[in-house]
């Protein structure tokens, strides 16, 4: 864990060598501020049909962890809110969720 999926308007939705980059980006954030290790990173972006609001919705899943400071969590989401408008040209909202480990229960 972390788990980062981003919700991407269908219409606005980048090209596959965008969302590379921006793959790449993400994923270093969560091994390099995170300190997460880097086979339990997932990205994942999901094409939507837009109603209101950010063209983008990210939504962080993270294992509490004592390093994962509230100012930790406050860099990570500045930088990969600034990644996604850097790659997309588009601005997202960002929510992050915390979880105790005795909380997850996971396979593979």
């Amino acid at each position: 864990m972390p788990n980062v999926t981003l919700f991407i308007s269908q219409e606005k939705m980048p090209s596959e060598e965008t969302l590379t980059m921006l793959t790449q980006e993400c994923t270093a954030l969560c091994t390099d501020l995170l300190g997460a290790a880097l086979d339990k990173v997932h990205i994942i972006y999901v094409a939507v049909r837009h109603g209101r609001g950010h063209p983008v919705f990210a939504e962080i899943q993270f294992r509490l962890e004592v390093f994962r400071t509230a100012s930790v969590m406050e860099k990570f989401m500045e930088e990969i809110g600034d990644s996604i408008k850097r790659n997309t040209d588009l601005s997202a909202r960002i929510r992050c969720f915390g979880y105790p480990t005795e909380n997850i229960h996971a396979r593979n």
